[in-house]
């Protein structure tokens, strides 16, 4: 038997379905911001947040599947029921707790940096390209410089190889394996920044009991350091931990 469910009915899917303990759980992500989300060669979800919620969905006693979703609509397709959590790097912020509900934080705080041809590119009067609605792109925008905003990471990046910017404003995590792998090209630019309160699941404000039961499966994570492997796995020994 098929089941159409309008946006309003999908939108309580995850809850009805833990009440009645037959729950899959659909997991959000983006897959285009390594090494927190990527698609692999198999086109599947891979990198640290697959890691991290496929073991945060054992703990809960949740079956996961996985949904990727473009980053500049990823707030709105939650909210109309299209999956059931966030997990793409996204930070906790004010704002963001206006529309949503989030976890504790999985990753916490962490520094966001400038990326350039040239260590002593402008960033404060010049270009400055960083992904859309992210803190980043909010930060740029009130720092002097002009914003060019794109919807992924690695069109930000190109904007700096291009000329089109003349720094990129991101993760530093995300930023490090880019400047490493381009050969010299690239250079960190400029001093780091800390912006947000760290990475936690988005959920609907509505999913009270889901939210409880990843909150748990983090704490527990967190109390046994299997959360800060996965971090120096994935970020490397210089990562911050818990």
């Amino acid at each position: 038997m098929k089941l159409i469910l309008t946006a309003a009915a999908l939108a309580t899917t995850a809850t009805m379905a833990l009440a009645d303990g037959h729950s899959v759980v659909r997991m959000g992500t983006e897959g285009q911001y390594p090494p927190y989300n990527f698609l692999n060669d198999a086109g599947e979800v891979d990198g640290f947040e697959r890691e991290v919620g496929d073991e945060l969905c054992a703990r809960a006693e949740l079956t996961c599947e996985w949904v990727t979703n473009e980053w500049d609509s990823i707030i709105p397709n939650l909210t109309s029921g299209n999956y059931d959590t966030i997990i793409a790097g996204m930070s906790i912020t004010d704002e963001r707790e206006e529309v949503i509900d989030f976890t504790q934080n999985y990753f916490p705080p962490a520094s966001s940096a400038y990326v350039a041809l040239s260590a002593d590119a402008d960033l404060t009067g010049g270009v400055v390209a960083a992904q859309t609605n992210t803190i980043q792109a909010g930060y740029v925008a009130e720092s002097g410089a002009t914003l060019l905003e794109f919807a992924t990471y690695d069109e930000t990046v190109a904007a700096v190889r291009s000329g089109e910017a003349d720094a990129v404003f991101a993760d530093k995590d995300a930023l490090l394996p880019t400047v490493e792998e381009s050969g010299g090209e690239l250079v960190l630019a400029g001093e780091d920044v800390a912006l947000g309160g760290g990475i936690g699941l988005g959920l609907r404000e509505s999913d009270d009991e889901l939210r409880g039961k990843f909150d748990a499966a983090i704490t527990s994570m967190k109390e046994d350091g299997s959360l800060n492997e996965l971090i120096l796995k994935w970020f490397g020994e210089d990562a911050t931990t818990f």
